[in-house]
């Protein structure tokens, strides 16, 4: 993949990967700025349900106007794979920074204020994000935090005049998120609402305050059973 140009966009090193995506740092040659660019692994890119996936991802993304939030810019396909065009955010991720030990209470504080506000902005549209998790935010240099990683949105209208037509990417009883980070109704595959990110918002800021997640366990049975 790298060094290979996909429509008007040069391909350069990865940035990550994961079970539900690849992210490549790319160059827009046509505006000249740095983007990301998230691609399904290749053994997904045939899968029906993972591509409504990261096509669920953008569209959620792409509704929110929240300075806190990554910005997606254009979908796109390449070689039969759906991608997404993504804002490049340098910075730290707050996983990266709270392995070095508990951040002072400051930087706890306003990194919470701005998750939340991100968070309200994502609730007001309809948007649950499901997969809050300090792994999944990201600190710049000047102190902006930035929510990323919308694949395990779900997207329910904020009210009955706006029509969002969403695949069906999950099922009930499916557990899907991180289970460190996770409330009880989520562990337990029922309905969710605004409110598990909020409680997964309270998960990472204990985190980022004593080093080390609330719920922890040698099982995922064990982590689900403690929260």
């Amino acid at each position: 993949m790298l060094g290979t140009t996909i429509q008007h966009y040069k391909v350069g090193e990865r940035l990550g990967a994961g079970g539900m995506g690849e992210v490549y740092l790319a160059q827009d040659v046509r505006l000249g700025r740095p983007v990301a660019l998230k691609f399904l692994p290749p053994a997904l890119k045939a899968d029906p349900d993972s591509r409504a996936r990261l096509l669920n991802e953008a569209r959620a993304a792409s509704l929110l106007r929240s300075p806190n939030i990554a910005v997606t810019y254009d979908i796109g396909e390449y070689a039969g794979a759906d991608f997404i065009v993504m804002e490049y955010v340098e910075g730290e991720l707050l996983s990266r920074r709270v392995a070095k030990g508990p951040l002072p209470a400051r930087e706890v504080v306003e990194g919470g204020l701005q998750v939340a506000d991100a968070l309200d902005d994502a609730h007001a549209r309809g948007i649950i994000h499901r997969d809050i998790k300090s792994a999944n935010l990201i600190r710049t240099e000047r102190g902006l935090v930035k929510v990323l990683d919308f694949g395990l949105a779900k997207i329910r209208p904020a009210s009955t005049d706006v029509a969002i037509t969403q695949p069906q990417v999950s099922m009930p009883g499916m557990v899907v998120g991180t289970i460190s980070y996770m409330a009880p109704e989520q562990a337990l595959g029922r309905s969710v609402d605004h409110r598990a990110d909020l409680f997964s918002l309270g998960v990472v800021l204990y985190e980022l305050a004593t080093g080390r997640t609330p719920f922890a366990g040698g099982s995922a049975t064990e982590i689900i059973d403690r929260i």
